[in-house]
């Protein structure tokens, strides 16, 4: 679907209040949009905080998965290419994101049904996502958006006191949350930050972590779905998943990645013929040929330390149960 076809299509479903599901690219090259009614035909599958066509299993056995781990040599010769960007004053802060190979008995619609998250995808046995990160919200013409950036392991003694207290997550969590700020402020007005740097603890096959958000609210016109794929389209790809400034840190991380990021890292969104709830498209795993790839990540900035990067790529190649 060409970006021009995605804009006309989205927006006479808005206007008509007909119920849909669209899916942009980080790239922003191949937007879909599909009506609710033709899912299932399109073999695609969701749920939204237990709300879509996706049976969720009751078995909720953890998954085992094998880990191929990606190189350290590989993984720091990126690295180091974002850091010296940093230093050039190119990049404050710089999302660097991998491949994984993994291996599981489990099919991608199994993982998707036992997997815990608020925001589930399965796109036509090409992907899935598990995602914990809310994109954005609109809701009685008001917009919110609620960037995650900060990941720490629960059973780190005293660990939310460190994730909150820690001066590169704290840098990197405000740089994300002005730029999204600022991301709000191209479409709405009086943009406000409800609340800030508050904590979910999320379980996985391998233990439980705790992440940081924050909640940034805008008020839209009242005609907003009449143009929401030009709104849409204005403030992707996602800050927490970039970086910013947003426009010279992609050009970086187009450089440094050697691969486009597809779908990963876009978002997916429902609208219910009145309001609209999305998310990021993290935790995500896709088919390439007969092989599994995962793909995590997180964000650099001039205080990274690249052993603990590498780690925190690793920390987030899980299934949450």
């Amino acid at each position: 679907m060409t970006i021009l076809t995605f804009k006309n299509t989205i927006n006479q479903y808005l206007k008509s209040k007909t119920p849909c599901l669209f899916i942009v690219d980080f790239e922003k090259e191949k937007p879909f949009v599909c009506k609710l009614t033709d899912l299932e035909k399109e073999n695609i599958y969701y749920s939204i905080k237990g709300k879509g066509n996706l049976k969720i299993a009751t078995n909720t056995t953890t998954i085992p998965l094998k880990v191929n781990k990606i190189k350290k040599t590989i993984y720091n010769e990126a690295f180091n290419k974002v850091k010296n960007n940093i230093v050039l004053g190119n990049s404050y802060l710089t999302n660097l994101t991998f491949p994984t190979n993994i291996e599981t008995n489990y099919s991608l619609k199994s993982i998707l049904e036992k997997a815990n998250a608020d925001y589930k995808l399965f796109f036509k046995n090409k992907f899935i996502s598990f995602s914990p990160e809310c994109f954005i919200k609109i809701t009685n013409n008001k917009i919110s958006t609620f960037p995650m950036k900060g990941t720490i392991d629960a059973s780190v003694k005293n660990a939310k006191e460190k994730i909150l207290n820690d001066k590169k997550e704290t840098y990197e969590h405000n740089t994300i949350v002005d730029l999204m700020r600022n991301d709000l402020s191209m479409v709405s007005t009086n943009v406000k930050i409800n609340r800030f740097r508050y904590i979910d603890k999320i379980k996985t096959q391998k233990g439980s972590i705790l992440q940081v958000s924050s909640e940034i609210e805008g008020e839209l016109k009242v005609n907003w779905k009449n143009n929401f794929a030009e709104l849409l389209l204005k403030i992707l790809p996602a800050g927490s998943i970039s970086g910013a400034p947003k426009k010279k840190t992609i050009e970086i991380i187009k450089g440094v990645e050697n691969e486009k990021r597809g779908y990963y890292t876009g978002v997916f969104g429902v609208f219910d013929g009145e309001n609209i709830e999305s998310a990021v498209l993290i935790r995500y795993i896709e088919k390439q040929g007969k092989n599994l790839i995962y793909r995590s990540g997180g964000g650099i900035t001039s205080k990274s330390d690249e052993e603990f990067e590498y780690n925190e790529l690793l920390q987030k190649i899980y299934i949450p149960v």
